[in-house]
């Protein structure tokens, strides 16, 4: 409760942490670029912790060329041979194929005539879906609608993507509204 504020409990007392918690988490997102970011940094961070990648996002930024899907899509055995050997990322060979796969399914969507914001925001006909949690033991890994949004992401091509990595991403990018209710920003992220 730094500062004051009543924030959700996972935002501890790291101040990076309480920064992304604070300006980041669970404001809605529309722009593709940002929600790409996230596809990708949600696909790192599986079988880890949140901020452990939040820690090397500008390195993940620097190894993926800015989150460019165009750029990635296009990475070759060479470059993911590089990617392996680079110490600020998680050198994880699923992963890293994973992120060039969600580049290419990213770019198949965009082709189809669909962005990635559109694809996602039509799951809640646009408006975030505002939950009204008391305790964070209230908050599910997954949901039925984390469910449904995994499987259709999958049949589009997107891996590392299922129902609890859905979950998070919907969380962070604001299209579900996962603030308890006593925090600061549960408030906050319904103006926005």
């Amino acid at each position: 409760m730094a500062s004051g504020l009543i924030r959700c409990p996972w935002a501890g007392t790291d101040s990076l942490y309480i920064d992304y918690h604070d300006t980041e988490w669970g404001v809605p997102e529309r722009d593709d670029k940002k929600l790409f970011e996230f596809l990708i940094l949600e696909g790192a961070q599986a079988g880890l912790s949140w901020i452990s990648i939040l820690r090397r996002r500008e390195d993940y930024r620097r190894a993926f060329d800015g989150f460019d899907p165009g750029r990635i899509a296009g990475y070759d055995e060479k470059k993911i041979g590089s990617l392996l050997s680079d110490p600020g990322i998680v050198r994880n060979r699923r992963k890293i194929e994973g992120a060039v796969k969600n580049a290419r399914a990213y770019l198949s969507l965009r082709e189809s005539g669909k962005s990635l914001s559109s694809f996602l925001w039509d799951f809640v006909d646009g408006k975030p879906v505002v939950n009204s949690r008391k305790t964070w033991d209230e908050v599910p890994p997954s949901t039925p609608l984390s469910v449904k949004i995994s499987k259709a992401m999958k049949a589009r091509g997107f891996v590392f993507f299922g129902p609890v990595i859905c979950q998070s991403h919907l969380q962070a990018m604001g299209l579900v509204n996962d603030h308890l209710v006593s925090c600061f920003r549960h408030r906050e992220c319904l103006n926005k």
